[in-house]
């Protein structure tokens, strides 16, 4: 893949206190290996990789009160127009769009619920290199108490068009951008914390969800929703030693 289409999210990565118990977590869990970069200024910065192939990354907080957690990076064009549509729309501009090296131009958001989000307008680094496979990024979903606002809100900066679906006592929102849904939209889980902001929640394909969560647990996660299939797959939502939560999901054959 030679990158994704401007409005899909194309990256993951999460930003953490504690890089080096994150490159031991991260890679027992989903057999990543780590690449970390080598200019001083990037903090140490880490690559996952995924047979060879670079999956999601590993970063230390933009400040340091920033709580753990896993970012979503929507490709786009022109990552200062986004910053001005964000703006426009009610959101806020977390950090104002900056050149990472040579590798790409991002900026970090935060729309009008709290949910923060970012992009990434490629230069030599397109972003994810395997996706839907296991051990790589499969979907992005943004977990809202807040669903119309977040409709206005996203058409505005990405021109994603929602397509609710009923899926039991909640509507499920599909992001369509083109031609494909890219991401999705849900309000909060009754088994999660009531106190969680609004957030952008990423899900890893796994072979075996079941195993993967127990994994998780031993190695000093925590198992916020257990195991158990959801049309999409078998899902579980997850919580890494230092509190960042992600989500795995085994995809039907």
């Amino acid at each position: 893949m030679s990158g994704v289409e401007p409005g899909t999210p194309c990256w993951a990565d999460l930003a953490t206190p504690d890089l080096t118990a994150a490159r031991r977590f991260y890679p027992e869990l989903f057999g990543w290996t780590g690449r970390v970069s080598p200019q001083p200024e990037a903090g140490g910065y880490t690559t996952f990789l995924k047979d060879g192939k670079a999956v999601a990354g590993a970063g230390p907080p933009a400040t340091p009160d920033q709580v753990p957690i896993w970012s979503t990076y929507v490709a786009t064009d022109d990552a200062d127009l986004a910053a001005t549509r964000v703006e426009a729309a009610g959101g806020q501009v977390l950090v104002t769009p900056f050149d990472v090296f040579d590798q790409g131009r991002m900026g970090v958001f935060a729309d009008p619920a709290g949910a923060t989000f970012s992009v990434w307008q490629p230069m030599a680094m397109r972003g994810a290199e395997l996706f839907n496979a296991p051990g790589s990024m499969s979907w992005n979903e943004l977990v809202t108490p807040d669903p119309e606002g977040a409709k206005l809100f996203y058409e505005l900066v990405f021109g994603w068009h929602p397509e609710d679906e009923p899926m039991g006592p909640v509507t499920y929102t599909g992001w369509r951008c083109g031609a494909r849904i890219v991401a999705g939209m849900t309000p909060p889980l009754e088994e999660l914390p009531a106190d969680l902001p609004a957030y952008w929640s990423v899900y890893f394909a796994v072979a075996d969800a079941d195993a993967t969560a127990a994994r998780a647990a031993e190695l000093g996660g925590t198992i916020l929703v257990p195991p158990h299939d959801i049309p999409q797959g078998r899902y579980a939502a997850l919580r890494d030693p230092q509190g960042a939560l992600f989500s795995i999901v085994t995809l039907p054959t």
